[in-house]
């Protein structure tokens, strides 16, 4: 009897330690947690101020530093008629009227490495090319993407165009403009940024020989792409590119230079009588971009001409 009740005891000893340990961890961890919920909230309370802080430190007192692309570039000439930049004169003349403080950049990455250097420049590039070193603004109040280029509520719009000297003949020109016009072509086209069509059904001729393809450095990036799916398409064909501008391109085409020319803007009149055809490939949205630290949100097409004609010269101006 002695001997089960000793056993009882240490038995009962045993239970309480047990249970007494269990608390200790239980109550060693809560504190543990409550410390981790208490350090998440406090984090997270003191991102948004830094958020708001970083946006209100944009002084709109600093100067507008304006960047604009080079004569004879499609995406100038598209811009400067689509935002009242150019206007004609008293004798039916068309005048570009740019500021001449305007910094000129030769390509797409040029302005977005000069905006994104910068936070108190403005530009303007092809859609396709945005990307998150830069922020594009919306234009009346309508965001820049491919939807509303497609719909024709975003206004600053244009074609990319084929260029040729009248209609194709070189056999692989002719099938590669077909290729860029299938339903594979304007896929890539669309799944790149730009707005395609459904495209024609196509099968390659399979033709052999080279081509050389140049012109603005706004359709480049697109036709890059195109010429490498259509090189697996057809292998015998050898397509050269070559980036300049698209008024190059449209006189290239024209002098045999390129066998096809590429424009990001409607043809002149004086092209046309030329002998120039052009052959829409996509349309493509002309975004504005500000620096992101830049808290402009939306302007007008008002205010862009106010600014490209120098009108406008001060951020505060446009608030």
């Amino acid at each position: 009897m002695k001997r089960k009740s000793v056993a009882a005891v240490v038995t009962a000893a045993a239970m309480m330690m047990s249970l007494a340990a269990c608390g200790s961890s239980a109550a060693d961890s809560t504190p543990a947690a409550s410390e981790s919920t208490a350090s998440s909230e406090a984090a997270s309370s003191e991102a948004a101020p830094a958020e708001s802080e970083a946006a209100a430190d944009f002084d709109t007192d600093q100067d507008i530093t304006v960047i604009s692309r080079e004569d004879g570039s499609g995406t100038r000439g598209a811009f400067i008629e689509l935002t009242g930049v150019e206007e004609k004169n008293a004798d039916g003349q068309k005048v570009d009227n740019t500021t001449e403080a305007a910094a000129i950049q030769s390509s797409t990455n040029g302005v977005m490495t000069a905006v994104a250097n910068d936070e108190t420049a403005i530009g303007y590039i092809s859609l396709g090319s945005l990307n998150d070193s830069v922020k594009a603004v919306k234009v009346g109040g309508i965001e820049a993407s491919a939807e509303t280029v497609k719909d024709g509520s975003y206004t600053l719009a244009r074609p990319f165009n084929i260029v040729t000297n009248g209609e194709a003949t070189d056999p692989v020109a002719v099938d590669f403009i077909a290729y860029c016009l299938s339903k594979d072509g304007q896929t890539l086209a669309t799944e790149e940024g730009y707005v395609g069509n459904e495209g024609e059904d196509y099968t390659s001729a399979q033709p052999e020989g080279k081509i050389t393809v140049g012109g603005s450095t706004s359709v480049s990036p697109l036709m890059e792409k195109l010429i490498e799916a259509y090189k697996t398409v057809n292998p015998n064909a050898e397509l050269e590119l070559q980036t300049t501008d698209s008024t190059t391109g449209v006189s290239g085409a024209l002098e045999g230079t390129y066998t096809i020319g590429m424009a990001s803007r409607e043809l002149k009149d004086s092209e046309v009588e030329g002998g120039a055809k052009a052959t829409v490939l996509a349309l493509d949205g002309i975004a504005v971009v500000v620096n992101p630290a830049n808290t402009v949100e939306d302007l007008t097409v008002d205010q862009i001409k106010g600014i490209y004609t120098g009108e406008l010269t001060v951020w505060s101006d446009l608030q």
